[in-house]
């Protein structure tokens, strides 16, 4: 591993020089190779898929493992979108000039090696292997070995484009070692990797930032609410709620609690049951729900639990108060909406809820890369430094400061 990772270093620092015409130019032929190799990347997903099915891995999953044309399609997408972004290394972010006339800029410049480890879902090979090169990173990659078959043919794919393009293969590069010694043999290289970002469950993130020696951007759990105010449009509310839990249950800026105000739990729970049950979701109550509907009695774990399935949890609360108090006790940071007509309610949501990302009248499936127009993101950090929210380019570089004299020394 080591070997691997000093390649992949001595390739950051080429990296780091290029243009951003020349990065604009290799994402966009990364972009046509993916999607002219769909036939090759669909016969090794296919492998995966079955190892998947072999081994009773959960529909959801499953479905985050699947790629097809449009996927592959999609995938090639975001990196086209990547390559339309303004690059963001060797951006003036200050600059000024002081008394003794030392001219001061602080500029951005890439982080240097990033190693992103992650579970189940391919695309995710190719968006943040772009996000780094667009950066001027190189990337070590961790993917599930349940993955393993497409990511290493997604790699080889952006691989060879570098090749074509003389530029070091190394620069996206997949860590060699699936198991778990591997991932701790990765966060200890701290001579190597300038930068960790764990994308998974819990136990993931756990062990990564608890075992760490490399700076690490938590990708935590994805433990969503959204809150039917009592000045809520009710049918937008079913609507949007629906949405959140149902789009796609399988990810983390899906709804996992329904927050519902009292004073509307009557005409608010039977819409929300009707259309959740033509879903397929299952719902979990608590007391109060239960004396409108009949479903399943929620316990303590459930306003704990991030699903990643067609379950949610539903509770019953007196006020914005309330619910921004079990937002504050449960919530993990990343995605949670009020749904209200009342203004001075939604901006107090907004202020106190401390999320990466908060909603007003909105689904949190929003919370996304691609939706926020960043082409595609590498993670979304629940952390409060160095970035927050969905992760593009901008977020993989650091800065430094340029001081440029003419003689002066310090008195």
């Amino acid at each position: 591993m080591t070997d691997v990772l000093q390649k992949v270093k001595e390739a950051s620092r080429i990296i780091a020089t290029l243009k951003g015409e020349i990065k604009r130019k290799v994402l966009k032929e990364m972009a046509d190779a993916l999607q002219n190799s769909a036939e090759i990347i669909i016969n090794e997903n296919a492998k995966d898929l079955n190892y998947a099915k072999e081994n009773n891995l959960s529909s959801a999953l499953i479905d985050r493992l699947y790629l097809d044309e449009k996927r592959i399609a999609s995938m090639a997408d975001a990196l086209r979108d990547i390559a339309s972004l303004k690059d963001p290394v060797g951006r003036v972010i200050d600059g000024w000039v002081l008394d003794n006339g030392l001219r001061i800029e602080k500029v951005k410049i890439p982080i240097g090696v990033i190693g992103i480890i992650y579970e189940s879902r391919p695309n995710v090979t190719s968006d943040a292997a772009g996000l780094c090169f667009m950066s001027g990173n190189a990337c070590i990659l961790k993917g599930g070995k349940e993955a393993m078959h497409s990511n290493t043919a997604i790699i080889n794919i952006l691989r060879e484009v570098l090749e074509k393009n003389s530029l070091p293969k190394d620069a996206v590069s997949l860590l060699p070692d699936y198991s778990r010694e591997g991932v701790y043999k990765l966060i200890q290289e701290d001579k190597y990797v300038d930068l960790i970002i764990p994308r998974g469950g819990e136990k993931l993130i756990k062990f990564v930032s608890e075992n760490s020696k490399v700076p690490v951007v938590k990708h935590d759990k994805g433990l969503c609410h959204i809150y039917i105010h009592k000045d809520a449009n009710i049918d937008e509310a079913v609507k949007i709620s629906v949405n959140a839990k149902v789009q796609r249950p399988g990810v983390c800026n899906a709804v996992e609690t329904l927050l519902v105000d009292e004073s509307v739990k009557n005409e608010v729970l039977p819409k929300i049951k009707a259309e959740m049950e033509k879903e397929g979701v299952e719902l979990r109550g608590c007391e109060k729900t239960l004396e409108v509907i009949n479903v399943n009695k929620a316990t303590e774990d459930d306003w704990n639990t991030e699903y990643l399935d067609k379950i949610l949890s539903i509770k019953v609360v007196k006020d914005l108060n309330e619910a921004i108090e079990h937002i504050e006790k449960y919530g993990s940071g990343h995605s949670d909406s009020i749904i209200t007509e009342n203004y001075s309610a939604s901006e107090e949501f907004l202020n106190r809820i401390d999320s990466a990302c908060v909603y007003v009248n909105a689904s949190t499936r929003f919370t996304d890369g691609g939706e926020f127009g960043f082409g595609a993101e590498v993670g979304i950090s629940t952390n409060k430094l160095h970035a927050r929210g969905p992760m593009g380019i901008d977020d993989l570089t650091t800065y430094k400061y340029k001081i440029y004299g003419n003689g002066q020394i310090r008195q």
